[in-house]
């Protein structure tokens, strides 16, 4: 997140924000809840939960990360999709919050993993295969 894709509404957010984040803390949440940010995860972190019926953690740095400013919101969504815990500072923080197994079985994603049929895609998911990340950032 807060790094340019070709997804509308996606890019960086101006390092001076962070610098800035005491005096004017409005101005740089907007951009790190905007679609830059946390509303481009509550797009599909929760759907991901859901889906697959589980707890999803998510992770995020905030700040300064080299040369790029990371927006945090690090959350905990639960297999209903709902948020359990969130950091929500522009500093260091941690979220936790209590896994129940109940939620587990009664979210829809559990129908969904006693479906799988892994006979059918076994063998395509046990080849061999060498994984490649190419990431290229646009220059600003």
């Amino acid at each position: 997140m807060c790094t340019p894709s070709t997804r509308p509404g996606a890019g960086f957010v101006d390092p001076s924000l962070w610098a800035n984040r005491l005096e004017d803390p409005t101005s740089l949440r907007l951009e790190f809840d905007g679609m830059k940010g946390r509303q481009w995860l509550m797009k599909w972190l929760p759907a991901r939960a859901y889906d697959n019926g589980v707890y999803v953690v998510f992770s995020n740095p905030i700040g300064m990360d080299d040369d790029q400013l990371k927006n945090g919101s690090s959350m905990i969504i639960d297999p209903f999709g709902d948020i359990v815990a969130e950091c929500k500072e522009l500093g260091d923080g941690i979220a936790s919050a209590g896994c129940l197994p109940r939620k587990l079985r009664e979210a829809g994603g559990w129908r969904y993993r006693e479906a799988r049929r892994p006979e059918l895609y076994g063998e395509v998911i046990g080849r061999e295969h060498e994984s490649s990340l190419k990431v290229n950032w646009i220059e600003k």
